[in-house]
């Protein structure tokens, strides 16, 4: 079976790594997402026909919606027959190499939306393999951004070969604060100062934190989660390469975050807060902050997205 006409879904942006959680913490935020329109067309293959953004490639090969959609119909066995192809066409709600997990909320959504317009033969486990295909295409093979924006919550990765992923609860009264400055931050870049080696006291302290992070979300236990937010890895590497954060950080938390880092790989700041007055006050002392270092920012406070991926619109029953 396959959906007549066309189908649209959103998948919601998030933080990648989550401080600590280099590569297997994801946390989807609620409200800015990308969501992709998916269509049967006379031409055969997947064309891209609005990338979203003038700067994206409108070839379906580099775009990471159109990647994953291929990914689906390879996992679907769909061979296009009859002439007919696939038109996406994407809206960014997400900034670019803005560490807001944008290029995976775009694959997510591409994949979502092919598979729906196929009449939903995949399962969560192979959406979740055409998105890595996607993402590893043009960002590196990770699942943190992945897994939160098509599952929502906040997502642990226990292993990658196979893939396992772990819901973690979701405390209530937990609000995400994200600020973004002016710059631009490549997720290749970020990576490319990561650390090859690390000493077994940095390798310990990270893997505490991990589990101090998971344990506090269980027991909802804000000021353990605040001090779990503590990364030795990636926010040392590239915290020299992110103008007036550490000046932001240390706002956030002078402001009563829990806490606070890097999203993904930058330039977006992060912080968690107890509620929303809370956060409203963490969100403007890092604007503040980033101001008095001369770099205009833009500031975000929501909950966490729950819901992950969804369809938005579909216009045609399936046949």
């Amino acid at each position: 079976m396959s959906a007549t006409g066309p189908v649209t879904a959103f998948a919601p942006g998030g933080v990648g790594n989550v401080g600590p959680g280099l590569d297997i913490l994801g946390l989807a935020v609620a409200g800015a997402g990308d969501a992709v329109r998916a269509e049967w067309t006379a031409e055969r293959g997947i064309r891209v026909r609005d990338p979203g953004h003038p700067s994206l490639p409108r070839d379906p090969g580099r775009h990471t919606s159109a990647l994953a959609a291929r990914a689906v119909l390879e996992a679907a066995g769909e061979r296009l027959a009859g002439g007919r192809g696939i038109a996406l066409s994407v809206s960014k709600g997400l900034p670019l190499s803005g560490g807001q997990g944008g290029s995976a909320a775009s694959a997510v959504a591409g994949a979502v939306a092919a598979n729906a317009l196929l009449g939903m033969p995949l399962d969560q486990a192979a959406l979740l393999h055409a998105c890595l295909v996607a993402e590893e295409t043009v960002a590196g093979r990770h699942l943190d951004n992945i897994a939160a924006s098509l599952l929502g919550g906040i997502v642990l990765v226990r292993c990658m070969h196979p893939p396992e992923l772990v819901p973690l609860p979701v405390p209530d009264e937990l609000v995400v604060v994200l600020v973004r400055p002016e710059q631009q931050m490549r997720t290749a870049d970020g990576r490319a100062v990561l650390p090859r080696q690390l000493p077994l006291e940095v390798a310990l302290h990270q893997a505490a934190q991990v589990g101090a992070l998971v344990a506090a979300l269980a027991a909802s236990d804000y000021e353990l989660l605040g001090r779990a937010i503590d990364d030795r890895i990636a926010e040392p590497a590239r915290a020299g390469l992110l103008p007036g954060f550490a000046a932001a950080k240390a706002a956030a938390l002078a402001a009563g975050a829990l806490g606070s880092s890097i999203s993904g790989s930058g330039p977006t700041a992060f912080a968690l807060a107890r509620g929303h007055a809370a956060a409203e006050r963490v969100a403007t002392a890092m604007v503040a902050s980033y101001a008095s270092s001369g770099l205009p920012s833009a500031a975000r406070v929501a909950p966490v997205d729950r819901l992950g991926a969804r369809l938005i619109e579909r216009g045609g029953a399936l046949e």
